[in-house]
């Protein structure tokens, strides 16, 4: 099959959205919808822009952003969770840039404030690590320990400091926390001595 040109694939788009602006049936909005979720979890603004933006209908986008909501597979409290959690796992934010990335995906700020209340009290029962240790700080600690090796390429402890710092502020991190975590470089020097 010859791949189409640009301009067949835009006619084709206009066609399509053409086709979605006279959608009458729920299904099809409906289906679009699910398609869209099955990739990853959504915001329900995420799926709204989304289906908004493929030119169907206001009220059927509407009305089918109301269903998937009463069949519980639209919940901005449950994907805000997923989201902190997936990022306290795999690249760990400050509690600052969480707040920034939810608000972008248009999450509201009491369910932002409820989830991340909750990844504190989870850090708080969790409480091996010792007392006062939030979960800012053992996720600003877990970053620091995926950037050990490079952060040990840094042969003056100051530096080495500096840059852990640097790293923890790019990631959101409060700058008491930075201060902190950076500041527990000394075990790093050790490890230097002894390789």
């Amino acid at each position: 099959m010859p791949r189409r040109t640009g301009t067949e694939r835009l006619e084709a788009r206009r066609a399509r959205l053409e086709r979605h602006a006279a959608e009458t049936d729920p299904a099809v909005v409906m289906t679009a919808a699910a398609r869209f979720l099955g990739l990853r979890s959504r915001s329900v603004d995420e799926v709204r822009r989304h289906l908004l933006g493929a030119a169907f209908p206001e009220p059927l986008v509407e009305r089918t952003l109301e269903r998937l909501l009463e069949l519980g597979i639209l919940d901005d409290r449950a994907f805000a969770t997923a989201w902190v959690e997936s990022r306290d796992r795999a690249r760990p934010r400050g509690e600052t840039a969480l707040r920034r990335e939810l608000a972008f995906k248009r999450i509201d700020r009491e369910t932002v404030a409820a989830v991340l209340e909750a990844r504190s009290e989870a850090a708080a029962d969790a409480g091996a690590r010792g007392s006062g240790v939030g979960a800012d700080q053992i996720a600003a600690e877990r970053l620091i320990a995926r950037s050990r090796s490079a952060l040990l390429r840094v042969a003056d402890p100051r530096a080495r400091r500096g840059r852990a710092y640097a790293m923890l502020a790019r990631h959101g991190f409060d700058p008491e926390v930075c201060r902190v975590v950076s500041a527990g470089l000394a075990g790093f020097d050790e490890a230097v001595d002894d390789e």
